[in-house]
C-alpha cells in the first residue's frame, strides 16, 4: 500500500493553509513556495478540496483559499476522501464479486488486509487538521 504524492501534498497544503490563513485567504503561490509543491498541481488538488467543501476560495487581489470550517472539524480522512485517495491494502479488484482471487472468493489473508485498511482509516479519522497544526499527531487509541 502506498500513499500517493497527491495525498501527502493535500494534507501538507491543508496544514499550511490552516497555519497561514487567519482573517485573510491564503494564496496558493505562497503555499507552493513554502511547501515546494508545483503550483499547477496544487491548484488541481484545491479544486477537489473546494468541491468537497473543505476550503472556499476568494477571487481577486488578496484572494486565495481558506478553510471552510475550523481546523478541529476537518479530519485527515476527509482530505483523503476529497481527493479520491483510497486506503487500500486488499488485493481485491474493483468488481466486488471477484474478490481477491478473481474467482469470487477471498484470499487466505483477506481479513488481515481488510483489518489494516480499517485501522488506517480509523487512525486518519481520529486525527484532525488542528492536531497536525498543533503537532499532536501521535498514535491514539483506535479500534479496528
Amino acid at each position: 500500500m502506498k500513499i500517493t504524492s497527491k495525498g501527502r501534498y493535500a494534507v501538507l497544503a491543508m496544514v499550511d493553509v490552516a497555519r497561514h490563513s487567519g482573517d485573510s485567504p491564503c494564496n496558493l503561490t505562497d503555499v507552493s513556495i513554502r511547501q515546494n509543491i508545483s503550483l499547477p498541481y496544487l491548484e488541481r488538488i484545491f479544486n477537489d478540496l473546494k468541491k468537497a467543501k473543505l476550503v472556499e476560495s476568494q477571487k481577486g487581489p488578496g484572494g486565495g483559499y481558506r478553510l471552510s470550517k475550523g481546523s478541529n472539524q476537518i479530519q485527515i480522512l476527509e482530505i483523503f476522501n476529497a481527493i479520491d485517495e483510497k486506503i487500500k491494502a486488499t488485493g481485491c479488484s474493483n468488481n466486488p464479486n471477484d474478490f481477491c482471487t478473481g474467482k469470487g472468493t477471498r484470499c487466505l489473508t483477506h481479513g488481515l488486509w481488510q483489518d489494516l485498511e480499517n485501522l488506517i482509516g480509523n487512525y486518519l479519522q481520529s486525527i484532525s487538521l488542528n492536531d497536525l497544526v498543533e503537532g499532536n499527531n501521535r498514535v491514539k487509541d483506535i479500534k479496528i
